[in-house]
Order: C-alpha cells, then sequence, then structure tokens
C-alpha cells in the first residue's frame, strides 16, 4: 500500500511520517553534563542561576535553555514547595507515612530515585533502590527513556532477592506514582508513603548515592555506551556494598550492616 493511502486511512500527514527526530547535540551534551555536576555540587539552584553559573564558565546559554535540558535529564532544584517532583494528575498520590518514625532496622524502609548518568556520547537515567537503615543498594536499572518500566523491573528483582520492607517511600514523580508500580507494592502488602510538602530532606540518602556514583565510577570514565555503563555499576554497586567503608556506619559497608543478623543474608 502506497505511504500516500496509508497517511489518509490513518489520517496522518505525509510530512509527520518522514519526520525523523533530531539527537541531542554535542554542544547540549556538554552543556548537560556540566550542569549535573553543577546540580550535585548545588541541588538547591534553580535554572536562572545555573544559567548565570554557566554563562560565568563561557557558555552560550539562557535560563529557557537550561530549564529544557534539566527537564530533559529530570533534574529539579531541591527546595521547601508543595511538591518535590511533577506527579501525573491521573495518578493515586499516596499519603506520607514517616514522620516521626525511627529507621533502626534492614527492610524497616526502602528508597528510590532517578537520577541522569552522562556518557561521552549520550546519557542514559539509572534507577537504584535503597535500604535506608543499611545504604545497601538492593537493585537498579538503567534506561535510554524516561518511563516505569525499568523502575518496576528493578523493584521486582529487589522483592524476589530480599523480601518486603515494611514501608516504601518515593518521591511524586509519574514514574513511581504509576499504577505498573505501585500495584507491585501493594501485592506484597508494602505500605506506600510519597514525599509530600516540605519533606524534600528525605530524599538526601538517595542524593548522597548518586553523588558517590557520579564522583568515584562515572565521571572518572568517559563510557561510550550503555553496556559499558552497565558493567561499570555491576563492578561499582559490587564495591559500593561489600567495600566501601560509610562514616555513617561507623566506617562498616552497607552488606556488614543489613545482613548482621545473619538471618537477612540467609535469606538473600
Amino acid at each position: 500500500m502506497a505511504i500516500t493511502t496509508q497517511c489518509e486511512l490513518l489520517g496522518l500527514s505525509r510530512a509527520s511520517v518522514y519526520y525523523r527526530p533530531r539527537g541531542v547535540s554535542e554542544a547540549d551534551l556538554a552543556l548537560m553534563r556540566r550542569l549535573d555536576e553543577l546540580h550535585l555540587e548545588h541541588p538547591f539552584l534553580g535554572a536562572r542561576k545555573l544559567a548565570k553559573l554557566l554563562t560565568d564558565e563561557g557558555f552560550a546559554v539562557g535560563r529557557r535553555h537550561v530549564s529544557t535540558l534539566m527537564r530533559r535529564m529530570g533534574l529539579e532544584a531541591i527546595y521547601r514547595k508543595p511538591r518535590t517532583s511533577l506527579p501525573d494528575k491521573a495518578h493515586k498520590i499516596y499519603p506520607y507515612l514517616l514522620t516521626g518514625v525511627v529507621i533502626e532496622r534492614p527492610n524497616q524502609v526502602w528508597a528510590t530515585d532517578i537520577t541522569y548518568l552522562p556518557m561521552a556520547r549520550g546519557f542514559v537515567f539509572l534507577v537504584a533502590i535503597l535500604d535506608l537503615y543499611s545504604r545497601k543498594v538492593l537493585a537498579w536499572r538503567t534506561s535510554n527513556t524516561l518511563t516505569s518500566d525499568f523502575c518496576v523491573e528493578a523493584l521486582q528483582e529487589a522483592l524476589t532477592r530480599f523480601g518486603n520492607p515494611e514501608i516504601f517511600n518515593t518521591d511524586q514523580g509519574s514514574q513511581f506514582t504509576a499504577e505498573a508500580f505501585t500495584d507491585v507494592l501493594k501485592e506484597h502488602a508494602i505500605s506506600i508513603s510519597m514525599d509530600g510538602k516540605g519533606r524534600w530532606v528525605d530524599n538526601v540518602f538517595v542524593e548522597r548515592l548518586w553523588r558517590s556514583v557520579k564522583y568515584e565510577e562515572i565521571y572518572l570514565h568517559a563510557h561510550e555506551t550503555p553496556k559499558q555503563v552497565n558493567q561499570a555499576l555491576i563492578r561499582y554497586f559490587g564495591f559500593y556494598n561489600a567495600r566501601r567503608p560509610h562514616q555513617a556506619l561507623d566506617q562498616c559497608t552497607p552488606d556488614a550492616v543489613y545482613f548482621a543478623s545473619g538471618e537477612l543474608k540467609q535469606a538473600a
């Protein structure tokens, strides 16, 4: 069937059929890499001040372009505001459950978030699931799109390998409010908690993980492909969990704290 006929049947213009989206330019990739670094150093800065810092460094960029790149990267300034992330209006928002809760054992509270990882050419997104008591990375996945699919895969792996937490805390991002994600938590009878007004501080533990991953691995190597990124993350998270001492854990490793009772190690 001719393309013209196909377009007529579908009600599409021929121009839209032949359109091919343009990739991210080298200049924008360099900007995005530097934006990511500045966001880690100053997570409270918005697009206006980040644009000023970039122009001071010699980048020809305005506030609107910085805003566009930040949306593409999934970056957002951290400060007190009604929501920590923009949810999908069609998705249910769950109440925040950690007020006054003392986290004192493994598998009591898990948390998750998504971050941007630059490569030599292009970028990927990383989601990780963290046990807040031990700081152990329970599961992770990378993706080139900000959908719920890779988040659900990471969640299912964590539940399969380490059992169920009592509470699972996220922000209000559309990946975590989607039914595909929350239904998995409901099936396992896990209490769902979502950050609300003024609760940006709950993401600090995951933000510290992102800083470690990027400064200790990602920024040190110009990974060419997502496959190389995944191989590097396998090595890094193995080191992070089993060998890297944490000051907040009295110089113990996440694995040592998480498996301290022995019962969880046997179950895993």
